[in-house]
């Protein structure tokens, strides 16, 4: 992973969400009308929300589970009353006291920790299970498969991530994307053809345990995102 590019993506992106952001994606992740074109957005999301969860077990008790760039908590939520424990970590704190806000009282036998900061910090210990729901979307190819790479020397079950899939829709949703206000947009998503992201994880040295399981495109008017799992091999 180049550290530089990186921590500078990192850096536009914790802006984007603790700052410019911060109240439309409040909105977005609440069920307060919006838009046609968020409303698309927020469809897809649900659906992509609930597949991640349906490759996770059922039962998670015990579990812990790392919800890598968690938003306003809505994951984390369904897999704490899973049974799970839950670190719940996000780059923008504005998110995170919304996420705390948002919480449910009763999550029956499982619990959420909410942290403002890196995902990739290894003072967040070992898991079972990480999800990183449009997480890595913002990154280039080789930077988000140096991410996998370092949760996945804290993981022993799975890996359920998504990524930005290359297809000429989402390169024209993109174009028109480019008219919006530049206050309103989010820092570039970064399209990734699957055959170069499959190609980059086998190649990985720190990846060599892992493979690729099942795979799942949601397509909802202006959201396209593609969920992949790594399993251990």
């Amino acid at each position: 992973m180049s550290q530089l590019s990186y921590i500078e993506r990192r850096a536009q992106i914790e802006t984007y969400f603790d700052r410019t952001a911060a109240e439309a994606w409040a909105r977005l992740t609440s069920d307060a009308p919006v838009s046609g074109i968020r409303a698309t957005v927020r469809a897809g999301r649900e659906r992509m929300r609930a597949t991640l969860l349906s490759w996770l077990p059922e039962d998670l008790r015990g579990a812990r589970v790392l919800d890598a760039g968690c938003g306003t908590g809505a994951l984390a939520f369904e897999a704490a009353r899973r049974g799970a424990r839950v670190t719940a970590v996000d780059l923008s704190p504005t998110l995170i006291d919304l996420a705390r806000e948002r919480a449910p009282q009763d999550l029956g036998g499982g619990h959420v920790d909410f942290i403002d900061g890196d995902m990739l910090a290894r003072s967040l210990g070992r898991f079972d299970h990480v999800v990183a729901m449009d997480s890595l979307i913002h990154y280039a190819a080789d930077d988000a498969v140096r991410a996998l790479a370092r949760l996945a020397e804290r993981t022993t079950g799975s890996i359920v991530f998504t990524f930005a899939p290359r297809t000429p829709a989402l390169a024209a949703m993109h174009a028109v994307g480019k008219l919006f206000p530049r206050g309103d947009r989010a820092p570039g998503i970064v399209p990734v053809a699957e055959a170069n992201l499959r190609r980059l994880i086998a190649a990985d040295a720190l990846l060599g345990q892992w493979r690729v399981g099942r795979t799942q495109r949601i397509a909802s008017g202006f959201y396209t995102s593609q969920a992949l799992a790594l399993v251990r091999a």
